[in-house]
């Protein structure tokens, strides 16, 4: 199992690349499975991100991505 914050698992097949699209299917399962405390860091980290690879590896420290 990856190192992450959460066991949480977000399907992103299918998912328009853009990286808004992405930080808003993760903080939705973030919040429907019960980790809110992770989403005011989360979010400052990706909209304050520099690239969208630094985004997208932020999104894999939190949850599980499918």
């Amino acid at each position: 199992m990856p190192d992450t914050k959460t066991s949480i698992s977000v399907r992103l097949t299918g998912t328009d690349v853009n990286i808004f699209c992405v930080f808003a299917k993760v903080r939705v399962a973030l919040r429907q499975n019960g980790r809110s405390d992770l989403i005011k860091e989360f979010t400052d980290y990706i909209t304050s991100s520099s690239s969208y690879e630094k985004a997208l590896c932020r999104v894999m420290e939190n949850v599980i991505v499918k």
